[in-house]
């Protein structure tokens, strides 16, 4: 081991230049693995055939709500990973580590029964064929089988990112991505059906757990999970951190993921592949825009505990107005060109996906444009009033959809999810995030969100006009998108910010250019 390599907490490299690696290769992954879903999701669906692939996004969703069952202890995990880090204290990381591994453990053979249990009263739970019960069946049991190692081998993971670290992880999920689409397509060209494919993609899927393992080893070669270090006292002290989470964890997922339920209960399975296309749009623009803000949360707790109250009350309108800015274009030009981009992608028969898609992405824009709020009321000590809202959401949300899919089909249980999630932001989270840090609402609506409104008219303006020579053609349909957004940025930028707005966005531009170029020389 070289000499700069601290032989318990291994390398300590420039924070500036692991947030660049982190952020950069975050933004790759998220790009290749959107490209990837593009391109497979029609090839999928021209192999497997409608009913098919849509029982395979059913029993996707169901196991997504697996993931729950950490309590709110992943999240949790990384702080104390982080802390104990800064402070040195190797014994007590290690017992933290080794505990939560027991504790994940455990949860991972619980998952697996109640993966067996669903499995087992499949065909009760879901309108689906006799044909497709068995097939059903055998699905879940693969992925919950997945899903329960991938529980255990989680500390491994959070180890990673509490070392901030996590460009490793990234690189990792890339490779496993190319390698899950490469199998994908020879299972599915070489005539095997979904029952094949889906075993094949979930043992590539394992071995990336074994790979995830040992970057957690590299960034902390003093690493030791025994069961002779597990303690009661650790679980406790993890555990009060980590139930705000949990609710916070059990709200999102009921928000964003019980709509594939819903449809699959009171429709078919063809009604929720129709959905899960317009789902995957909307989740590639949130992935795409809300970047900037999971880099927020650290920042609101070092200022609350600073009691650095004009600096949170600045994070609040630099985060809204900036994360506004990037989600804007982004959801109003995929929103204005999704029935030519669905009918270039996968054809006219998925026409209905549009509908979902456009209310989806106006879900996307508010939860964007709310999160740095959201952050403030995470980091400074309003965390309760957060979690409350989201579960009350959550809950309202899905009878909403129940409801409301009786009456509009799929574009009800869409409208379900933004009327609540709209609610809750405009009269409650955004509200109390200005009160926590003294700033007038009409000056934040003023300063940071105006400002981010208006330039979409110019550029709902230029994309109308473009559209017709776009077509249905992808490629075409991606410049214009391009094109629009950089109409909207020039507008912003150029006309929406005031003068000493632009300087100080310009200042912090060169400020961090100026430190990256001089990474190499301090080094």
């Amino acid at each position: 081991m070289s000499a700069n390599v601290d032989p318990v907490w291994g390398r300590d490299g420039s924070p500036l230049s692991m947030m660049a690696r982190n952020v950069s290769t975050r933004y790759i992954a998220i790009a290749l693995e959107s490209l990837i879903g593009l391109v497979l999701l029609p090839f999928n669906l021209s192999h497997l055939g409608q009913s098919a692939y849509g029982l395979w996004a059913l029993t996707a969703s169901v196991t997504i709500y697996f993931s729950v069952l950490d309590l709110g202890y992943g999240g949790a995990l990384v702080k104390f990973v982080a802390q104990y880090r800064a402070w040195r204290d190797r014994d007590a990381l290690n017992e933290i580590l080794s505990t939560m591994f027991v504790v994940f453990s455990l949860v991972g053979v619980a998952t697996f029964l109640v993966t067996a249990a669903v499995a087992w009263q499949f065909g009760r739970f879901f309108n689906v064929s006799p044909n497709q019960i068995e097939t059903g069946r055998r699905l879940l049991l693969m992925i919950g089988a997945f899903i329960a190692v991938r529980f255990t081998t989680s500390v491994f993971g959070n180890v990673v990112y509490g070392f901030q670290r996590y460009y490793l992880n990234n690189v990792v999920s890339m490779s496993t991505s190319v390698v899950v689409a490469l199998v994908n397509v020879a299972v599915l060209s070489s005539g095997h059906g979904l029952i094949a494919l889906v075993a094949a993609t979930t043992a590539v899927r394992m071995l990336a757990l074994l790979a995830f393992t040992w970057t957690a080893y590299r960034v902390f070669p003093g690493l030791t999970i025994t069961l002779r270090s597990v303690r009661r006292v650790r679980l406790k002290e993890v555990t009060g951190f980590s139930v705000y989470m949990l609710v916070l964890d059990w709200s999102a997922k009921l928000n964003y993921s019980a709509d594939a339920i819903v449809i699959g209960a009171y429709m078919t399975t063809s009604a929720v592949a129709v959905w899960t296309i317009g789902q995957r749009l909307a989740e590639v623009a949130q992935r795409v825009t809300n970047q900037l803000n999971d880099a927020l949360f650290p920042l609101v707790v070092d200022s609350d505990a600073a009691q650095q109250t004009e600096r949170l009350r600045l994070l609040v309108l630099e985060a809204t107005r900036v994360s506004l800015a990037l989600a804007v274009p982004v959801c109003l030009g995929v929103g204005m060109l999704v029935p030519r981009i669905i009918e270039g992608w996968v054809g006219p028969r998925f026409a209905e996906s549009a509908t979902v898609a456009q209310i989806l992405l106006a879900v996307v824009a508010i939860r964007v444009g709310c999160a740095g709020a959201n952050s403030v009321l995470k980091g400074a000590g309003r965390h309760r009033l957060l979690a409350f809202t989201n579960a009350a959401t959550a809950v309202v949300n899905v009878l909403l959809s129940v409801v409301a899919i009786r009456f509009y089909g799929l574009a009800g249980v869409a409208l379900g999810t933004l009327i609540p999630v709209g609610i809750a932001a405009a009269f409650i989270l955004f509200p109390a995030a200005c009160r926590r840090v003294e700033l007038g609402l009409v000056r934040t609506l003023r300063v940071a969100v105006w400002p981010a409104l208006w330039p979409a008219g110019v550029m709902a303006a230029v994309v109308h006009v473009a559209a017709p020579l776009a077509g249905t053609n992808l490629y075409r349909l991606a410049m214009l998108l391009v094109l629009g957004g950089l109409t909207y940025e020039a507008v912003f930028f150029g006309a929406a910010l005031s003068p000493v707005e632009r300087r100080f966005y310009w200042s912090k531009f060169l400020q961090l250019t100026r430190r990256r170029r001089a990474v190499p020389v301090a080094a």
